[in-house]
């Protein structure tokens, strides 16, 4: 018999060893937990199996066309992310066993590498275009399909979908107004756009059954009664409103298939519109075929958090470019680009305009100081930017040894940072946060053909009507166990 502590999903024997040494406190469970950040992606993993198991049952209740297709959409949402946080959890388990196997960390070994930054990836403002045949298009000929398409995009083992949009001939391009964000990701991001689409086909299973079920009623109820059944049946479905008919059976569910995909990586960054190739992984001859031109347009940006966030700050001595005898003591915070100097420390959350800015850039030379460099002011360094043909140079004097080192390390992650983000170093790009989507729309639901039969007269006790009534309730009777059997 096994225990499970749902917290850390440790299994332990009961009765075993190691229970009765956790239990003596001699071991601590915590040595075999999870670490905090696979616990978080468990949690993640369950709660898409929960989702799934609700898409399901949504899916099994759907009497709408267009709620099965929110509800298939859901469910391949729900098994591409369990997919990949699945894989991603056995690549951790994996790179866990391989750091036990290892060299351990007293051993001497090469130093660890330099990581960049992670950072901010947006893509928003995407555009598909369509290519339809001009007898389509222009003249409007053929049968009017629809489509309903979505995006499916991921980093990593982070997945996000766009809205579902239903698209027909009179479109020329997708158009989805969603801005996805990726809060967390890597220089070497691979952003794949995947586009899903299933062909949203027209009742023509249903499409006959009010002249079916006309001739059925007429047959059965008699000359009369039948002729007028009969006619109103026919009023109903020509007037161009929903015909009066069955309760919308059960949909199954739709099918979606992959339409085009693309990958797109560092190289398309850029704070503008821009068009990439699409992969197209369909064929004519597929049901879900649509006529896509090959491309995508898009925004793609990405802001690195060296850009966004402070990644060093401290007090400094810093003498000016050609002033050789003063030295003016600030509070220097490196962001992005600049080494900001302010007065005080208090002056960075008032929001007051820093004394003075120093770039710091792809060109910036650093250099640091000898420690004997001058009698009373060691630990120095040297920032040094080309400006046309003139070189501007400021000294800065740390505090300490140990501040130096510190200075030092921080411009040196920064312009491995730069190195690694390129373009997206050169200015901040801006993101605009994603707007919250909104919930789709419930369709009214469709009555049966005898709830939706009105009277279009008055009845009066003992008059005319009153027997027409007695006739409408007899054959509203039959009509009902005529549905009945009709749904059977």
């Amino acid at each position: 018999m096994f225990s499970r502590n749902h917290r850390s999903r440790v299994t332990v024997a009961r009765g075993s060893a190691l229970e009765m040494e956790f239990k003596r406190g001699r071991f601590r469970l915590s040595l075999f937990c999870d670490p905090p950040e696979d616990t978080e992606l468990q949690r993640k993993l369950d709660h898409e199996i929960r989702m799934r198991e609700g898409a399901c049952k949504l899916l099994a209740a759907c009497s709408q066309r267009e709620q099965a297709l929110e509800a298939t959409k859901s469910l391949l949402v729900c098994n591409s992310r369990i997919l990949s946080y699945m894989g991603e959890l056995q690549r951790r388990k994996e790179a866990q066993v391989l750091r036990k196997t290892g060299r351990r960390p007293s051993d001497s070994g090469p130093p660890a590498e330099r990581s960049p930054c992670r950072g901010q990836v947006c893509i928003s403002d995407l555009r598909i275009p369509l290519m339809w045949k001009d007898t389509e298009y222009f003249k409007n000929k053929g049968d009017l399909h629809r489509w309903a398409v979505f995006l499916l995009l991921q980093i990593g083992e982070h997945i996000q979908d766009t809205e579902m949009i239903l698209v027909d001939r009179t479109l020329t391009d997708i158009s989805f107004q969603n801005n996805v964000l990726f809060a967390e990701a890597g220089p070497d991001f691979e952003l794949r756009l995947e586009l899903y689409g299933a062909c949203v086909e027209e009742e023509g299973a249903l499409a006959g059954a009010p002249k079916r079920l006309a001739t059925k009623l007429s047959s059965s109820l008699g000359r009369s009664s039948g002729r007028r059944v009969r006619a109103s049946l026919e009023t109903a479905g020509g007037s161009g409103s929903s015909p009066i008919l069955l309760p919308t059976p059960a949909v199954g569910g739709p099918r979606y298939h992959l339409l085009a995909h693309t990958t797109l990586t560092l190289a398309a960054v850029q704070d503008g519109f821009r068009t990439h190739d699409l992969t197209l992984a369909s064929h004519e001859e597929n049901p879900a075929w649509l006529p896509l031109y090959g491309s995508v347009c898009c925004r793609l940006v990405a802001q690195p958090f060296c850009m966004t966030q402070p990644t060093a700050s401290g007090i400094l001595r810093v003498q000016q470019a050609g002033e050789l005898q003063d030295w003016v003591r600030v509070h220097g915070v490196l962001k992005g680009t600049n080494l900001f100097c302010y007065r005080q420390p208090e002056d960075t959350d008032t929001g007051e305009e820093p004394l003075f800015t120093i770039a710091i850039n792809k060109e910036t030379r650093v250099r640091a100081g000898e420690l004997d460099q001058a009698v009373g002011r060691p630990f120095t360094l040297s920032i040094s930017n080309q400006y046309a043909e003139d070189e501007v140079t400021h000294t800065l004097q740390a505090e300490s040894r140990g501040a130096l080192q510190s200075w030092m390390e921080a411009l040196w992650q920064l312009f491995f940072d730069m190195s690694q983000w390129k373009q997206c170093c050169d200015e901040i790009m801006k993101i605009e946060t994603p707007a919250p989507r909104k919930p789709p729309q419930v369709l009214a639901k469709q009555g049966s053909l005898y709830h939706e039969m009105v009277l279009s007269e008055p009845v009066t006790p003992g008059g005319p009507s009153e027997g027409l009534l007695l006739q409408d309730n007899a054959i509203s009777a039959e009509i009902q166990a005529l549905l009945s059997s009709y749904s059977d």
